[in-house]
């Protein structure tokens, strides 16, 4: 039985817009066929519709070939009936945003002869000012701009970075978060790391400090005060964070820094891309694509209006070549950017199977009225922001532009941050309902999965969102602070963060944390996590109010196991029934107000142990009105001081293998007598299509 039906269209790299559709190839007369573009087939559907001759579901199946846009895919409310945008079976049809360069020459380097040849490309458009790309893909893999400093080969990248020398009228000393904005439109540079290169308003400085990174334009040099002047002022001071150092950059974009192979830079001027190949890659053979448009699908719907693009669904498809452009702000999770896929007033449509890569922006962005999508299944991978954000109006806003209940499940989300650092693998603001499952979310320099949105106890429409069975790791690299595997702010009712296994977050100066409670950050349920080898405590909640912890392990933390920040009069943190494990380091961690005599938590029923062989630090927090280091407590001493813990136990859990990380309780560990509950581990991440739910 065949599954293509009467009404299915047919498009082909072979297909003529002239056609028909309906045909997979083109007839033997050469007259009919497949059409050309999936543009021609969404107006022949939407002719239908408007005739009154639509008959039900239909396919517009797409045989696999490269598929050039010359502007984005865009669908409006009058195209929607449930229609399927799917890939021929057994094959990839590829969308992209991006010319072919071609037409390469063999020359010598323009700013180092010494160097040897290199390769060149001529290009009309950017010469005339019609073209400029800020990416460039060379044989399936992103190459980089010149940059100063270079990248050490082989480390971990977060040393390769130059500092500030100075900044007039910024205190290092005793500096505050009152201080966050005290943005400058200059600063000294230290000797040798700066100069007046050519094209200098095409190299751009990117600041990385606090939890931002922020790309700042030169509008001049001067070598003699080695004064660097931007085109505007910084958002953030250019302090480090809180610690009496200015902050790290680099420089990106440095066409006398071409000197690596990889490498690549376009004279806007000229018109001339130059790329120093690596070895083996051969001129004749090269497939270098250059994006020409910033976004490849968008749905735009009109929810002020009640008008909705419903029904569409997107399988097995490759999206990929996407620019971006410059950005005035830089906001935490780099939550200003869209994304290359932007759905806007979109109800139960459905992005499966997809690739989506080599893009500039979040990979994929449901917007304001965005209701019921499911986004399920695919990869998303190379890119210059983070992979899936969603969101919409919060509480002040009209509630036909607020987002929520989606599937956000089984995606393989990574290698992201390439342009802007902050952005995160999975944003979710001012949402709802919504189910972000079974995801692998890695590679990034920020925070893994991002839920709220609103600072402190404000009135938040996030509620009920299911953060489940998630594999997240690798996040940070050294690069910023202050960040989590998972992250959540503000007020969100019925919120479960369930059965997630995190760990690898490397912070730059604090804040590596694999759970984070943020500002505010109240009735959250947070069970069943494994979490471990983080570079400051697995678990970190800065203030909130009543969130629950229990049958949890967290392990490993390289500055303790469990912090609380802020003490509050209500009670902020119960903890019952959890595993914790250091290596020599305390188990809870006060901040800059950790005042036991609030007893902002309850913590009960938990099994403590030191796989260093040492004895069981329960705490360094600090009594209220006491001055100096902070006391250190062992269980009886802290079940006196805080009332605490009274029935937990410190003793060895019986893990399998822990120095592996295989945290396998054994039958007769100690822990089931506490009430611990097994964590099952076995379907986190993606899971097989047959297993999806």
């Amino acid at each position: 039985m065949s599954i293509f039906q009467r009404d299915d269209l047919f498009v082909s790299p072979h297909g003529h817009d002239n056609w028909s559709g309906r045909r997979p190839d083109p007839n033997a007369e050469g007259t009919d066929g497949p059409l050309a573009s999936l543009g021609r087939a969404r107006d022949l559907l939407r002719q239908r519709k408007q005739r009154g001759e639509w008959r039900g579901p239909t396919t517009v199946w797409i045989r696999g070939g490269r598929y050039e846009l010359s502007a984005p895919l865009v669908f409006t409310p009058d195209d929607s009936a449930p229609v399927t945008y799917a890939a021929y079976p057994g094959e990839r049809p590829v969308l992209s945003g991006g010319r072919r360069i071609s037409d390469w020459q063999v020359v010598a380097h323009p700013i180092h002869p010494s160097l040897g040849k290199i390769w060149m490309a001529e290009l009309p458009d950017v010469a005339a000012g019609k073209w400029a790309f800020r990416q460039l893909f060379v044989n399936g893999e992103r190459r980089h701009r010149p940059r100063l400093p270079k990248i050490t080969p082989g480390a971990d990248g977060r040393d390769d970075f130059y500092r500030i020398a100075h900044v007039a009228n910024v205190r290092l000393e005793n500096a505050t978060i009152n201080d966050l904005f005290d943005g400058c439109d200059r600063f000294i540079a230290a000797p040798g790391q700066f100069d007046a290169w050519r094209n200098l308003g095409d190299v751009e400085v990117v600041l990385l400090h606090y939890w931002v990174e922020e790309r700042m334009a030169v509008a001049s040099y001067d070598p003699e005060a080695r004064e660097v002047v931007f085109t505007r002022p910084s958002v953030f001071a250019l302090r480090d964070d809180f610690t009496p150092r200015y902050a790290r950059y680099y420089v990106d974009n440095v066409f006398e820094a071409l000197t690596e192979p990889g490498e690549w830079y376009l004279d806007r001027a000229t018109g001339r891309l130059y790329y120093m190949p690596l070895p083996g890659e051969r001129i004749e053979t090269v497939e270098a694509y250059a994006p020409a448009m910033e976004q490849l699908l968008k749905l735009d719907g009109d929810p002020d209006h009640g008008r909705y693009v419903e029904f569409l669904r997107f399988q097995g498809i490759t999206f990929e070549h996407a620019d971006w452009g410059a950005f005035d702000l830089s906001p935490q999770a780099a939550c200003h950017l869209p994304g290359a896929l932007a759905l806007t007033g979109a109800r139960c449509c459905a992005i499966e199977d997809c690739v989506v890569r080599h893009v500039g922006y979040y990979g994929i962005e449901l917007g304001d009225g965005c209701r019921g999508i499911r986004i399920v299944g695919n990869d998303i991978g190379d890119l210059g922001g983070g992979g899936i954000k969603l969101g919409g109006a919060d509480a002040g806003g009209p509630l036909c532009r607020r987002n929520g209940d989606h599937c956000i499940t089984d995606n393989h989300i990574h290698d992201g941050g390439k342009v802007f650092h902050s952005a995160v693998g999975i944003l979710a603001r001012h949402t709802f309902g919504n189910r972000i499952a079974h995801n692998h979310i890695h590679d990034f320099y920020y925070s893994g999965i991002s839920c709220g949105w609103v600072w402190g106890y404000a009135e938040s429409v996030s509620r009920d969102n299911r953060l489940e069975k998630n594999h997240i790791h690798d996040l940070g690299k050294g690069w910023l602070s202050d960040m989590g595997g998972i992250y959540t702010l503000g007020v969100q009712p019925g919120t479960v963060i369930r059965g997630n296994l995190i760990h690898d977050v490397e912070k730059a100066n604090y804040g590596g944390w694999a759970i984070y409670l943020d500002e505010g950050s109240a009735h959250i349920l947070v069970e069943d996590n494994v979490c471990y080898n983080t570079s400051s405590q697995p678990h970190h909640t800065h203030y909130g109010r009543e969130n629950i912890l229990r049958n949890n392990i967290w392990a490993f933390g390289r500055e303790g196991q469990v912090a609380l920040s802020r003490a509050e009069s209500h009670v902020s943190l119960t903890f019952e029934r959890n595993i914790v494990v250091t290596r020599d380091q305390p188990i809870f961690i006060g901040g800059y107000s950790n005042d036991l005599s609030k007893r902002s938590i309850i913590s009960d029923l938990n099994l403590f142990w030191d796989a260093s062989g040492s004895e069981v630090v329960l705490s360094s927090m600090r009594q209220s009105g006491r001055t100096g280091p902070a006391p250190k407590f062992n269980l009886s001493e802290w079940q006196a001081a805080t009332g605490n813990d009274r029935h937990s136990i410190v003793a060895d859990p019986g893990f399998k293998d822990a120095a592996n990380f295989d945290f396998t309780l054994a039958p007769d560990s100690p822990a089931w007598q506490l009430g611990f509950r097994p964590i099952d581990l076995s379907d986190v991440g993606p899971r097989p299509p047959e297993r999806r739910t």
